[in-house]
């Protein structure tokens, strides 16, 4: 047993008992034992031989083991040996593993055992972190492709530098039996790499081969058999992609809908029977030079492609060969990845062309994840279904990433992200056990524990039926994976929010407290946990861009300039509030918000006394104007919005961009962005930007239009090309938010640190324009990379407001 330590050795005794010689004597004057503990995502990596293989290189005795707190070693031999096997652990820990503390104490005794083993995990309270689904990494590939390999053409090949882990985890610790892989029973090659601390399988939970591990079939869609004549599955699914079928195809976190890219009726049909009118899919591709005749890839796109996190990027769609309008219709962008799974490099390996590959769903549903229910809900959509067995236990979508500002942005945090944990910024050591459930769009939710924030994987649109009952599903499978209990609950204000009325069920039933935080004080919170900024820092000045969030005034806020740290928040400023003519029926037809904005700025009398020869007034007098003018008038469902999204919906309407309907969220304002290209951008000067003037009221200043609205529409009385006419709105825009930031930098505090966060700053061009010219002006801006800038990043803003007024009650400064 170890005096005064943990007893738990596994086998290994330490006797101080024992009679010791002169040279034992000597050896223990030499000689200290060392308990360590290495906390961070450290299990299911490899983590264990990685030690077992430095503490054998460092010539130490003892043993290594999983628990609940994450990697306990317990290590004898000179004290100069063991401080070198701690600078290399730190510095040779394997690709996936993250490292956040490593503690070290004494252990009193000897150990009376020879040699370094790895014991057995044992069990308790989860204070460690599940790692994320990661891509093949090269070696497994090799073997995949390798005809001498006994894995050759296997589509599970991985090892602990790869492959599956949230997706099929039922709990912790991280191994076999707990999870979909405990159904496969090892084969006797298998299990031994699997007991080898040499050989990169070692624990290897989802270890497999085509003896033991689980098989791939491919099937009708309509359930009747489908005969192979004994052909590959996976080859003959490449086979019938060429011909211009679609199929379903079961992969990591869920099923994807694949069809040949370059083959415009089955992109076609797809959006059809998807019901998936306008948001572009998603690409897969089976190498660079494959994504390089369509896009030019930065150096910076080819390694996050490349990386083992392997998302979708959002790359420049400037190659020198096109796909079909229907892949991406009415952008400049596409969203490519590369293969990241065995299955996935086979049955892409003979294409030199790529493959749409979007979630397996009707539009806006959740992904489907089992054989049964993708054969009940996909047989109207795909041809073929190309399933497996393997059982997928948690629904991970593809993350999605962009480089903006000069470095890589989450658009969308899924597979390969999370669940990894956040370390909270200094100050939160002590935070309590908060869970905050995220916000109504793109929904996140964020467990803190043990000064961690862990964020679940992208959850959807909570408005959806199927995906709110899948949200509730997965907050009780976190709760149960981390073993978390919250002290707090932390929501959204919004009244009728789902994620909220649930926060409040929940806090009723429990009798536990609940804080209800503001919408945009949650995105500025959000990017201050992002960027590491410590619990007592001063306040920031954050400008927070999206489209709606429910405001303390009871309006609707969108356009907001707040001053705040993460105990509270002040409002300094915001856009100007203009009417959404039939709630929110005017972020589905943009063209409403044209109009209330004309009516706001101009009035519509001498709208049309200056600009009725426009087809923009054509238009809108095809509409009931009349009722919508009782409408504003009357206030009757016509909310004030303070909303950037819909000042880019109106725009983008003006000068004909997603003008009648949007069939997802921010379509109008992702197409005014593609609109612009960098030389017509450059080309634009300061004197031809569209103005804003800052304005200032009784109440706190705003951001006026108009100014930018005549220039506008002389512009479109000239026909100006709408590629300038959004260059100019971009820049003119920028240059407004920049203005007003100046002007309350001067009233509000000195030498501010500008925070940037919503939705409307995952749009490249406002951002960088807005981010550079600050840094002109010699201020400090933080923008958000580990968590999205939209609603994805909420819930992580919501838990650090929570824990942060928890913390602070005993006097630190709020605002």
């Amino acid at each position: 047993m170890i005096a005064g330590g943990d007893s738990r050795t596994s086998g290994i005794r330490f006797d101080e008992k024992q009679t010791m010689s002169s040279v034992s004597v000597f050896v223990r004057r030499k000689h200290q034992g060392s308990q360590i503990r290495v906390r961070g995502l450290v299990q299911g990596v490899g983590f264990r031989p990685t030690v077992w293989r430095l503490a054998t290189d460092c010539g130490l005795s003892g043993e290594v083991l999983n628990d609940s707190d994450g990697v306990l070693i317990r290590a004898w031999g000179t004290a100069g040996a063991i401080d070198v096997f701690i600078r290399r652990l730190k510095a040779e820990a394997p690709p996936l593993a993250r490292i956040d503390t490593v503690e070290r104490g004494p252990i009193r005794g000897r150990c009376s055992a020879a040699g370094f083993r790895i014991a057995a995990s044992t069990y308790g309270e989860v204070h460690t972190g599940v790692v994320p689904d990661s891509a093949t990494c090269p070696a497994c590939v090799d073997e995949t492709l390798q005809p001498l390999s006994r894995r050759y053409h296997y589509p599970f090949t991985n090892c602990t530098h790869c492959g599956p882990r949230l997706s099929i985890v039922n709990a912790v610790p991280y191994d076999r039996v707990n999870t979909s892989m405990a159904a496969f029973r090892l084969c006797d090659d298998c299990q031994a790499e699997y007991n080898d601390p040499t050989d990169r399988r070692f624990h290897a939970q989802p270890i497999a081969c085509p003896v033991c591990g689980p098989k791939v079939a491919l099937e009708h869609a309509d359930g009747t058999s489908l005969n192979l004549g004994g052909s590959d599955p996976i080859e003959a699914a490449s086979r019938f992609l060429l011909e211009g079928n679609i199929i379903a195809i079961k992969g990591l976190g869920g099923f994807h809908l694949a069809c040949d890219a370059t083959h415009p009726d089955a992109v076609t049909r797809l959006r059809a029977r998807k019901r998936r009118y306008h948001k572009p899919f998603a690409l897969m591709a089976r190498d660079a030079p494959v994504i390089q005749r369509y896009c030019a890839l930065s150096p910076e796109e080819l390694a996050l492609l490349q990386s083992p996190t392997a998302p979708i990027v959002l790359c420049a769609a400037n190659g020198p060969e096109r796909l079909p309008d229907a892949v991406a219709s009415g952008l400049n962008t596409l969203g490519c990845m590369l293969p990241y799974t065995p299955l996935h490099h086979l049955l892409v390996e003979g294409l030199d062309r790529p493959i749409v590959l979007t979630s397996g769903n009707i539009s806006d549903e959740p992904q489907c994840i089992g054989n049964q229910q993708a054969r009940e809900r996909l047989h109207g959509i795909a041809d073929y279904l190309l399933l497996h067995d393997r059982d997928i236990v948690n629904r991970v979508d593809d993350s999605v990433l962009r480089i903006m500002d000069g470095t890589p942005g989450i658009l969308r945090r899924g597979r390969g992200y999370a669940p990894a944990s956040m370390p909270l910024p200094p100050g939160f050591e002590h935070a309590t056990s908060v869970l905050a459930l995220g916000g109504e769009l793109k929904n996140t939710f964020c467990l803190i524990k043990d000064g961690q924030a862990i964020i679940s994987q992208h959850q959807g649109d909570l408005d959806d039926a199927a995906t709110y009952r899948d949200y509730q599903r997965n907050l009780e499978l976190y709760r149960a994976l981390f073993e978390h209990e919250p002290q707090t609950l932390a929501a959204d204000r919004h009244p009728e929010y789902l994620s909220s009325k649930l926060a409040r069920e929940w806090s009723a039933r429990d009798a536990l407290p609940l804080v209800e935080v503001q919408h945009h004080h949650a995105h500025i919170a959000s990017c201050l946990a992002d960027n590491d900024v410590p619990l007592d820092a001063p306040p920031v000045l954050g400008v927070a861009l999206d489209g709606l969030g429910f405001g303390d005034d009871g309006t609707f806020w969108g356009g907001e300039f707040l001053l705040a740290d993460y105990c509270s928040f002040e409002r300094l400023a915001s856009f100007k509030p203009v009417a959404m003519i039939g709630g929110a029926q005017a972020m589905r037809e943009p063209w409403r918000n044209t109009y209330a904005h004309l009516v706001a700025t101009l009035g519509w009398a001498g709208y049309q006394k200056d600009y009725g020869a426009l087809e923009l007034t054509r238009f809108l007098e095809s509409k009931p104007l009349a009722t919508f003018d009782a409408m504003l008038k009357h206030g009757m469902n016509c909310p004030l919005a303070s909303s950037c999204g819909r000042l880019f919906d109106a725009v983008a309407a003006a000068v004909g961009v997603c003008r009648d309907q949007a069939s997802y969220e921010g379509q109008a304002a992702i197409e005014m962005e593609a609109l612009v290209s960098a030389r017509t951008l450059g080309e634009v000067a300061e004197d031809e930007v569209y103005p804003f003037t800052v304005v200032e009221s009784k109440g706190a200043p705003y951001l006026e239009p108009e100014p930018m609205w005549q220039a506008l529409l002389r512009d479109l009385l000239t026909n100006t090309p709408a590629a300038v006419m959004s260059a100019r709105f971009h820049k003119g825009l920028a240059r407004g938010v920049v203005a007003m930031v100046s002007r309350l930098s001067e009233r509000a505090i000195r030498e501010p640190t500008i925070a940037l966060s919503g939705g409307v700053f995952q749009n490249k061009i406002l951002l960088e324009e807005v981010a550079q010219r600050l840094r002109s002006n010699d201020l400090t801006v933080l923008t958000q990379r580990q968590v999205p800038a939209n609603d994805g990043g909420l819930s992580l803003g919501q838990a650090t407001v929570a824990v942060a007024q928890a913390l602070t009650t005993g006097g630190v400064r709020c605002v």
